[in-house]
C-alpha cells in the first residue's frame, strides 16, 4: 500500500464507498460518460446485470429477453413455512441464477402480492417448463396453486459465469476458431461474463464478450433498459455477437471485434466489422455507405481492442495490430505492429497520454509508436504467483494524478483479483500489494472526482479518498509499509552497533490528531544466517503548525554487519511519506 514519488516512498490514499447500495454480481467493467443534459453516469457491467450509477443512485438497465403471460394459477407454493414457489411457463429458457420480474399475481397460500410481484432469482430449474424462486414469504398450507389469471414474467438475459471454466472440450466454440491441437481454455474463458461499453454520442453501445450487442438510448431516461441492437428500427446485418464493441471516435463508426460474418450467426474470431458512419443500425456494406469489414492475418483470435487518439489497437493472442481510418473506398486499414506479444486479458490495458501499457502472460509492455518491454524488477514475483486460468479477470487502469498504471490480478491461490502491481511511468518504479478490485476507471482524467473501482463485495469505491479502508464499519487502517533489502552497516566488514535512528517523515494528509508510524531495524551477523536482533520504535507527530514536529530520535540497540529497515502504519487516519532517515552507529566487537 505504498507508492514511489519524486524518489521517496509514501502510503497510498484510502477509499470510501461511492454508492451506498450494493449491486448484484461482481463488477467487471466501468465506463463513465455524460449525457446532453449533463447527467453524470457510470456504466457498471457485472456477472449478472448491467447498471447505471447517477452519482450515487443505481439503476438496473439489464436487457429483457422475453416477457411471457403465464396463464391462470401457474404459481405453486412449496413446503409449509417456506417461500419457495414453483413457476410454470412452457419453454421458459431460464437457468439457475437468472433474474425475472413477476407481475399481476394475487395473494395465495399466505404469500402476499408484494412478495410475489417482485424481482426474483431462479433457484432451481425443474423441467423445461418449470423452475423455482424464493419469494421470502411463508406458505401456510403448501403445495397450493394460485396467483390468479393475469400473471406475467419478464425475463432478463441469462446471467453469466463469475469464473472461467477451462477444458470445455469438444464442441466448445465454432469450428476452426483456434488452431489444431490448441487447448480449449481460451474458448472456455468466454463463459466468464465480461461486459464492454463505449459512448456513441450520449448513448451507449454495449456487448457481452463473445455475445450479443446492445444499445442504451439516453433519450429514454436513466430507467430505460438496454435493447438488443438487432431489434432497433432499421437494423441491417447487425452482428449477432462479437468479442468486443467500441466506437471510432473521430469518424463515428461502431466497430465490432471478432464479430459474426455478414448475414450469419457464425463468429469469426479474427474478423473486424464496422457500421456505417453515424449509424448504430446499418452494417450492410453498399456503394453509398461506409460499412465494411476486414480480417486480421495474424493470431488465432482477437482478445481485445483499445482506442487511442491516433488509432485503434487490436490484440490477438499472438500479435498487436493498428486499425486506422483511411477513408473511402476501404474506410479502415490494418497494419501489424508487433508479432510474438501477448496480452493477459481483455481489460489488462491502461492508456494515458496516448501511451498504451498492458500486461502480457510473462511481461509488461508499452506502446508509444513502438512496442517495448518494460523493465520490471517485480516481474517474477507477479508471474510466478498468478492464476493464469482466471487471467481474463485482470483489470488494468490508470491514475493520471499520480502518473501510475495499475493492474489487479488473481494470485495463484485465488479465483478473484486479490493483488495488484503498480507502475509509475515517470519515476519508472514498481510497487506490489494486496487489494481486491475487479474493475477500475480513472476519474481524475474524466468526469468523476476520484478514481473508482469495484470490489467482489458488490460495492464501488472512490479511491485516493481519505486515509482508511472504507469497506468496513467502522473504517479500518490501510496497512502500509516499506521495507528495505539488506544493506551493510558501515562497510559490512566489521560488526557495528546501531544506537538510534533519526527519523525523517511527514504526516501531511493525515486525519488523526497524533499520527504514528513504526520504525523497525533488524540486524544480521552474516548474510546466510537468520536475523539476530530486531528493535522497534514509533514516530509520533506532536504538532502540524506552524511547522511539523515529530519524535526526534528512536533509541534502539541492534548489532550486526547488515540490517533491514521497515516503516509501517496500522492505525486509522494516517498518511505518511518517508524522507531520508539516518542511523547512528559505532564499531563493535563480537561479544
Amino acid at each position: 500500500m505504498v507508492r514511489f514519488r519524486y524518489g521517496y516512498v509514501e502510503s497510498i490514499g484510502g477509499w470510501t464507498k461511492a454508492i451506498d447500495a450494493a449491486f448484484a454480481g461482481i463488477g467487471r467493467f466501468l465506463h463513465s460518460f455524460l449525457t446532453l443534459d449533463s447527467e453524470n453516469f457510470m456504466f457498471i457491467g457485472t456477472t449478472v446485470k448491467i447498471y447505471l450509477d447517477n452519482t450515487g443512485s443505481l439503476t438496473d438497465i439489464t436487457p429483457i429477453r422475453a416477457t411471457n403471460s403465464l396463464g391462470t394459477d401457474t404459481l405453486t407454493s412449496g413446503a409449509v413455512s417456506t417461500g419457495i414457489v414453483t413457476v410454470t411457463d412452457t419453454a421458459h429458457g431460464a437457468t439457475v441464477g437468472d433474474y425475472l420480474t413477476i407481475s399481476g399475481a394475487t395473494t395465495f397460500d399466505g404469500l402476499t402480492t408484494d412478495q410475489l410481484n417482485a424481482e426474483h432469482v431462479v433457484v432451481e430449474v425443474l423441467t423445461a417448463n418449470t423452475f423455482t424462486i424464493d419469494t421470502g414469504g411463508v406458505a401456510t398450507s403448501g403445495a397450493t396453486a394460485g396467483g390468479g389469471a393475469s400473471i406475467s414474467a419478464e425475463y432478463q438475459i441469462t446471467s453469466g459465469l463469475d469464473s472461467a471454466v477451462l477444458g470445455s472440450g469438444w464442441t466448445a466454440g465454432s469450428w476452426g476458431e483456434l488452431t489444431w491441437g490448441e487447448a480449449s481454455g481460451a474458448i472456455a474463458d468466454r463463459g466468464l461474463r465480461l461486459w464492454f461499453a463505449d459512448s456513441f454520442g450520449e448513448d451507449l453501445v454495449i456487448n457481452i464478450a463473445d455475445g450479443a450487442l446492445y444499445y442504451w438510448d439516453a433519450s429514454g431516461g436513466s430507467s430505460a433498459r438496454a435493447v438488443d441492437m438487432t431489434t432497433l428500427s432499421g437494423a441491417s446485418n447487425v452482428p449477432t455477437s462479437a468479442r468486443k464493441v467500441l466506437v471510432s471516435e473521430a469518424d463515428r463508426h461502431i466497430i465490432a471485434l471478432g464479430a459474426t460474418t455478414l448475414g450469419t450467426s457464425i463468429r469469426d474470431p479474427l474478423l473486424i466489422r464496422w457500421s456505417d458512419s453515424e449509424s448504430a443500425t446499418d452494417w450492410t456494406p453498399t456503394t453509398i455507405n461506409s460499412a465494411g469489414d476486414i480480417r486480421l492475418s495474424q493470431g488465432s483470435e482477437i482478445v481485445t481492442g483499445y482506442r487511442t487518439k491516433r488509432e485503434t489497437l487490436v490484440w490477438t493472442d499472438k500479435s498487436l495490430h493498428s486499425l486506422q481510418f483511411i477513408g473511402p473506398p476501404y474506410v479502415f486499414g490494418s497494419a501489424l505492429i508487433a508479432d510474438n506479444v501477448s496480452i493477459a486479458g481483455p481489460n489488462a490495458v491502461g492508456v494515458l497520454n496516448d501511451v498504451v501499457y498492458w500486461m502480457g502472460h510473462e511481461n509488461f509492455y508499452r506502446y508509444d509508436g513502438v512496442v517495448s518491454t518494460l523493465e520490471c524488477p517485480v516481474r517474477r514475483y507477479v508471474f510466478d504467483d498468478i492464476n493464469k486460468e482466471q487471467s481474463y479477470k485482470i483489470a488494468g487502469g490508470t491514475l493520471a494524478s499520480e502518473t501510475e498504471i495499475w493492474w489487479f490480478y488473481p494470485s495463484d491461490g485465488s479465483d478473484e483479483n486479490d493483488r495488484y502491481v503498480l507502475y509509475n511511468f515517470v519515476e519508472e518504479t514498481w510497487s506490489v500489494g494486496t487489494l481486491g478490485r475487479s474493475a477500475w476507471t480513472d476519474g481524475t482524467t474524466g468526469i468523476r472526482s476520484f478514481p473508482q473501482a469495484t470490489s467482489t463485495d458488490g460495492f464501488m469505491y472512490n479511491h485516493e479518498s481519505g486515509c482508511d479502508d472504507g469497506s468496513t464499519s467502522p473504517v479500518t487502517a490501510v496497512a502500509s509499509y516499506a521495507e528495505s533489502s539488506d544493506f551493510d552497516i558501515g562497510d559490512g566488514y566489521q560488526f557495528m552497533l546501531v544506537r538510534r535512528i533519526i527519523p525523517d517523515i511527514t504526516f501531511s494528509g493525515s486525519e488523526a490528531s497524533s499520527p504514528v508510524v513504526t520504525f523497525s531495524l533488524t540486524a544480521k551477523d552474516y548474510p546466510g544466517l537468520a536475523a539476530n536482533d530486531t528493535e522497534t520504535g514509533t514516530v509520533t507527530r506532536t504538532s502540524a503548525s506552524p511547522v511539523e514536529l515529530y519524535t526526534k530520535t528512536i533509541p534502539l540497540r541492534a548489532r550486526g554487519r547488515s540490517a533491514v529497515v521497515k516503516v509501517e502504519n496500522n492505525t486509522v487516519g494516517v498518511k505518511w511519506r518517508l524522507g531520508a532517515p539516518r542511523i547512528e552507529m559505532r564499531g563493535d566487537g563480537r561479544r
